[in-house]
């Protein structure tokens, strides 16, 4: 196709017209390992990552549960399961028997994924190993051992280096520190996604776990982003007064 676009061409959809603009805008996950929800989420943000392959720049931040987000008795945490899975039209129910009385926090689910960022698995292979491993077959990723079981098998890793990681005080404080991130949005919500563009615009989507209302802001955003750049490349950047 020539420099100029016949107006039909203008017909096709954002992601189409905006594929030669890259790396225009990121999108961060603010996940907990071991949240339903987030679980539920987890076929959108794959849906997202390909439609937006070395577009959109991706990456995910753990966002930890305390007490006041995590099911008070395995009976609560499976009405909960009903609920969402019927939501989401699950063939299958979630499996609660990860869930362990009196633990106000699971960090070693959630620190082992961190953890495996430091052994370069910095894509989703580890914390999604854990989550099925907890989700689906009820095991026990509440313990350390456990879930540093789950985690290095998934990516290949050495299963004691990987637990003195994840107990760390550095991981432990990274984790914090993005928790920190996700409370600064005013949400309270896993899975939440940030979107940001290179011209400043944000917008935040906080408990939605289908791609659809992703995919039009993300387009949108995008566009506005292209045609910030067209612009610029007429005229330059804006006068100093």
């Amino acid at each position: 196709m020539g420099p100029l676009q016949h107006p039909r061409d203008r017909q096709m959809d954002n992601s189409a017209r905006i594929v030669k603009a890259p790396r225009l805008m990121k999108l961060t996950y603010y996940l907990e390992v071991i949240s339903s929800w987030c679980y539920w989420a987890e076929p959108a943000w794959v849906e997202l990552k390909q439609r937006y392959a070395g577009i959109v720049e991706f990456d995910w931040k753990l966002a930890l549960m305390d007490a006041s987000g995590l099911p008070r008795s395995r009976n609560q945490c499976e009405w909960f399961y009903r609920r969402s899975g019927t939501i989401m039209r699950s063939p299958f129910m979630l499996n609660s028997g990860w869930f362990e009385p009196g633990l106000k926090e699971y960090l070693a689910p959630n620190l082992v994924a961190e953890a495996a960022k430091e052994f370069g698995a910095t894509d989703d292979r580890v914390r999604l190993a854990i989550a099925n491993a907890a989700l689906r077959e009820g095991r026990k990723v509440g313990n350390w051992d456990e879930a540093a079981a789950v985690g290095s098998a998934a990516a290949g890793l050495d299963a004691a280096a990987l637990l003195k990681k994840a107990k760390s005080p550095e991981v432990e404080a990274r984790a914090r520190a993005t928790t920190a991130e996700f409370h600064a949005l005013q949400v309270n919500q896993r899975p939440t996604f940030l979107l940001e563009n290179n011209i400043g615009d944000r917008a935040v989507f906080s408990g939605l776990a289908t791609s659809a209302p992703l995919t039009a802001a993300i387009d949108a955003m995008l566009h506005d982003a292209a045609a910030y750049a067209s612009h610029a490349a007429h005229f330059g950047p804006p006068p100093a007064e």
